[in-house]
């Protein structure tokens, strides 16, 4: 059941992140630029040939690289903790379903789409969104097991 939570999490944010990218690349033209809240908010076109804040430009085979690494490691965690709780299980999907969208564009176009531009911050993707969020939760995670590495966790968690 742990297995289907990470699988089918990541596959729905894979679909998602293909989706809005589509959905970008076939109504903008790259470095377009359309409002959504004023100035806040904007829907704008980019390829990003980089990492993330368009940082280390023209390194697609790292990037690929580092991706299949990312995909590793998601599978390293499931095996060593697949007796935890579907919550880790439905992290460690958000993660893979992130790396997954971004892997999918660089192999495909050897670029990542990126189109959500909030005032004073690059411009990003859902897939990028949904791998901060993923680590960023996964190490809350892990941190509360090094805190209480002998405390059970809540039944709610550990039922499915």
């Amino acid at each position: 059941m742990k297995g289907v939570v990470l699988l089918v999490t990541a596959l729905a944010i894979l679909v998602a992140d293909q989706v809005t990218k589509a959905f970008v690349v076939s109504n903008l033209a790259v470095g377009q630029k359309a409002q959504l809240l004023g100035d806040v908010v904007e829907i704008w076109h980019a390829q990003n040939r980089g990492a993330a804040f368009s940082l280390f430009q023209g390194g697609t085979i790292v990037f690929l690289v580092v991706s299949v690494l990312s995909i590793g490691m998601v599978a390293y965690f499931y095996r060593s903790l697949r007796d935890r709780s579907p919550w880790l299980h439905l992290v460690l999907g958000i993660v893979l379903g992130g790396t997954l969208g971004n892997f999918t564009d660089r192999l495909r176009q050897g670029y990542v789409t990126d189109f959500i531009h909030l005032s004073h911050w690059p411009t990003f993707n859902l897939a990028d969104s949904f791998i901060v969020t993923g680590v960023v939760l996964l190490l809350i995670g892990v941190a509360r097991l090094e805190h209480h590495p002998g405390r059970p966790e809540p039944a709610s968690l550990n039922e499915a």
